[in-house]
């Protein structure tokens, strides 16, 4: 079984720092980008999330947002959490990233 608690790095060199789970499913942590398409300086950014308990085959899912602490955006994170033969523990997650727009009109192109 998955324990999305710790420190987690993905390939482009970003990492987050996960609490244990609450008895809900819920954790907090924190996300440090190595990707940004910003001049401002990359600040270390709170998370929120939840895992769905496990099923029978032990494959969690799991969802959390970060707020970015130097950009005005936000982005939701979802995925699951696979352990392969070896107890080694992966997370694949796919991403939307939603940053301000000045109005309603421009709101087609604020979304990755």
């Amino acid at each position: 079984q998955c324990n999305l608690q710790g420190l987690w790095r993905n390939q482009l060199g970003s990492n987050m720092t996960l609490s244990a789970l609450d008895a809900e499913g819920a954790f907090t942590g924190s996300y440090h980008t190595a990707v940004a398409a910003t001049n401002k300086r990359i600040l270390p950014s709170p998370l929120r999330g939840a895992q769905q308990q496990p099923g029978t085959k032990g494959q969690a899912t799991f969802g959390f947002t970060v707020q970015w602490q130097f950009a005005d955006s936000v982005t939701a994170f979802v995925g699951q959490c696979f352990v392969d033969h070896r107890g080694k523990e992966t997370l694949e997650t796919t991403w939307l990233l939603r940053e301000e727009v000045p109005t309603r009109r421009d709101s087609w192109k604020a979304t990755r």
